[in-house]
């Protein structure tokens, strides 16, 4: 991250109650429903400085649903993929593919409707 002043790289604290080690992530992540999370950015080259608070307004888990788990993990490995394809001819290829094979897990009554090529 960047300062936005100067460009220099600016340093992240999440707290105050954190250990200075502690990730944004880790923070989020371990927060509770309506917690805030204080983030402070600091730009030892300039000076710039920033505080802010992010507020946790819920908090969605798939804890112990495996195959919920298992899809996000497998949507978040094609979304990779998929960003990783510069081509755009590639990228057509495989949206209709995508698109062919839902047709076929749809019912037929309403098949063309939903799924736009």
């Amino acid at each position: 991250m960047d300062c936005p002043a100067c460009g220099s790289p600016v340093t992240l604290k999440v707290g105050p109650e954190q250990p200075l080690s502690t990730s944004l992530s880790d923070a989020v992540l371990a927060a509770d429903p309506d917690e805030r999370v204080e983030v402070t950015r600091d730009c030892w080259n300039c000076g710039w400085h920033e505080i802010r608070q992010l507020r946790v307004e819920s908090i969605d888990t798939t804890e112990g649903n495996e195959a919920a788990v298992k899809r996000a993990a497998l949507v978040e490995e094609i979304t990779d993929e998929l960003a990783a394809i510069d081509d755009i001819a590639t990228l057509k290829e495989a949206l209709g593919e995508i698109r062919r094979q839902r047709r076929r897990e749809l019912p037929t009554d309403d098949t063309e409707e939903n799924i736009p090529e």
